[in-house]
């Protein structure tokens, strides 16, 4: 905020006597007044827009999809368990990752810190080939 920015607008909001509570020893803890953590809390909070719902419906949906093709894997990886078998299962997981990295591709929040997801999916293949060996 500039320095020669005041803050003159007043939100008033009703809370329980236990959320007063716990916000106060939070602010505390943090070192600052409610007002400034409340202010903080609320630069990190994401809305949801009618467009973002339904993006997220469909990669959830999606997901749903991968996670029932692991299972699926998994079922056949336990019945089948030699060497060449173990290569398909390699196979089907590098698919999954791919699927997994396009479905986070377009995640708003989704940075190039691996913090989407698509990392473990690649750690798992990974540790599956690592197997198959």
């Amino acid at each position: 905020m500039e320095r020669d920015q005041q803050r003159t607008v007043t939100i008033k909001i009703r809370v329980t006597g236990a959320e007063q509570a716990e916000w106060q020893a939070k602010a505390e803890a943090a070192g600052v007044p409610v007002s400034e953590l409340v202010r903080r809390a609320m630069t990190r909070v994401k809305t949801w827009s009618p467009a973002n719902a339904g993006i997220e419906r469909e990669r959830n949906r999606e997901l749903a999809k991968i996670g029932n093709n692991l299972n699926q894997i998994a079922r056949w990886a336990n019945a089948y368990k030699s060497a060449a078998d173990a290569i398909e299962i390699v196979s089907h997981l590098r698919s999954i990752e791919q699927m997994l990295e396009s479905s986070f591709s377009y995640c708003p929040n989704a940075g190039g810190d691996g913090e989407n997801g698509a990392s473990s999916s690649s750690a798992l293949s990974n540790r599956s080939e690592d197997d198959a060996h």
